[in-house]
């Protein structure tokens, strides 16, 4: 290569590699081209990272195919590409082509073509590249080591997963992090805290994983003291920490751990400039009933997004303030925000517990008819709640009859104590006719039933009912009391 061309081409690697200008992609490519370095494995393997980074994987395939000639490097970044962006199929035939050209693939193929196999539904192929890796020579090598955990683990085959771990002679954070999930996603959560008890140097991503983990299984209290742990070691909370232990506090009743947070997120700026820290941290403190700071914390944010305005509205639906959560909801509207589904659940059940059917009927409607949002079981939930709490217990009956998905126990449930409460005799026979198909084995929909029956003084209803669960052989449960 020239002198000149040399030149042309580290111009154009630091515009590919700069920070304002590398996003100029289509001017760098006009660029090469009229330079006539549109052959250039370097610079095409270089624009083709780039592209992988920016999620233009059309523009760099577009590209890769007016390729004559391209060698590994080239091949690798497209794999590459291709691992991080998807579709995942195609790093799997870009290594067929690389092998019907005759080029041998390195470390670098084999890497980001496990990462693409983990994405893949069928296990069998990441399989057979892990054969490939094998019959090349390239197991030993630490970043396809990586690969091979994180194809076996995130599928749940953690046998081979721990195969390949015990079989490697160094073994880093990210390594120990893989195992931990994969084990904890298995739900063997004692066998990742054991994992983690025996890693000799951990990272914060480590500590964020385990206090996850331990909380999602039910074991929050765990998940706390593992927090003051990481705390006492001298790692410094990350946005993600707090994300992870506000919740914790907030379920625990930890009011102090979550002032603390929100303290060192004030002075650490957190606070100021991840949106996801003030909505935990808003969160926590209507979880906990101090609406003052929440409605604070809301109002100081510099930046909000669609799940703070989420956070806010359920929060005062959460602490009886349903008109508050309704003139929020309006507000977010006048502001321009775009609600999503999270935001209706929030403000309808901010109408049903303050009482507002008419705002909750016209909000509902709004949903498919100004939002184009398809109505979900919760939110036919919430206005099966509101109906039924204003007495209108045939319009909820109508409600869930009309809907285009399948009604769930839970909501045949909320209409038959409402149906218990105004009298509904009829539609109460209705609903748990519709709630036996559901849950035949529960037995508080028949106890419910019957006592209905025998209020109103039906005795030969009740007896009918106690035979229907002897043959459905439906057993009370303890505490419950058919009436006779």
């Amino acid at each position: 290569m020239s002198r000149v061309s040399l030149q042309l081409e580290r111009k154009i690697l630091r515009l590919l590699h700069g920070h304002k200008t590398r996003k100029n992609l289509r001017e760098i490519h006009a660029h090469f081209l009229r330079q006539c370095l549109h052959q250039s494995n370097q610079i095409l393997s270089h624009f083709v990272s780039v592209c992988g980074h920016l999620n233009k994987m059309n523009y760099a395939n577009l590209v890769f195919l007016q390729t004559h000639n391209p060698n590994i490097l080239l091949f690798n970044s497209m794999v590459k590409g291709y691992s991080l962006n998807g579709p995942f199929e195609e790093a799997i035939t870009l290594f067929s082509l690389i092998k019907t050209h005759g080029i041998w693939p390195d470390e670098y193929t084999f890497s980001p073509l496990l990462k693409a196999c983990s994405g893949l539904d069928d296990s069998r192929i990441g399989q057979c590249i892990h054969g490939e890796v094998i019959k090349s020579g390239f197991a030993r090598f630490g970043s396809v080591q990586i690969g091979v955990v994180e194809l076996y683990s995130s599928s749940g085959r953690m046998e081979e997963s721990k195969k390949v771990f015990d079989g490697m002679s160094q073994r880093d954070v990210i390594i120990w992090n893989l195992m931990i999930r994969g084990f904890c996603k298995r739900g063997d959560v004692d066998m990742g805290l054991s994992l983690f008890r025996q890693m000799s140097e951990r990272s914060v991503v480590s500590w964020n994983s385990m206090i996850s983990y331990l909380a999602q299984s039910g074991r929050p209290s765990e998940a706390l003291a593992l927090f003051h742990e990481m705390k006492e070691l001298g790692f410094q909370p990350d946005e993600a920490t707090m994300v992870i232990v506000l919740p914790i506090c907030a379920h625990l009743g930890a009011i102090d751990v979550g002032q603390w947070i929100h303290s060192y997120a004030e002075s650490s700026r957190f606070y100021q400039n991840a949106v996801s820290v003030g909505n935990a941290l808003m969160d926590f403190y209507s979880k906990c009933g101090n609406l003052e700071t929440s409605l604070q914390i809301f109002n100081d944010m510099p930046c909000k997004n669609v799940v703070s305005w989420n956070a806010m509205i359920s929060g005062l639906a959460f602490n009886g303030r349903g008109e508050l959560g309704v003139e929020l909801f309006e507000e977010m509207m006048n502001k321009g925000e775009k609600p999503n589904d999270a935001t209706f659940i929030g403000v309808l059940t901010c109408c049903a517990h303050a009482g507002l059917l008419e705002k909750g009927q016209e909000l509902f409607a709004s949903m498919s008819e100004n939002y184009f949002i398809d109505p979900k079981l919760e939110h036919y939930g919430c206005m099966v709640d509101l109906l039924a709490r204003n007495g209108c217990v045939r319009m909820a009956y109508d409600l869930i009859r009309s809907m285009h998905i399948m009604p769930n126990a839970t909501l045949w449930g909320s209409l038959l104590s409402a149906c218990r409460t105004y009298g509904e005799l009829e539609l109460a026979e209705l609903a748990v006719k519709e709630l036996i198909i559901l849950e035949p084995w529960n037995s508080g929909n028949y106890v419910l039933l019957s006592n209905i029956y025998a209020e109103e003084g039906r005795w030969d209803e009740v007896e009918k009912i106690r035979v229907l669960m002897r043959e459905k052989n439906v057993k009370k449960a303890m505490g419950q009391s058919a009436t006779g």
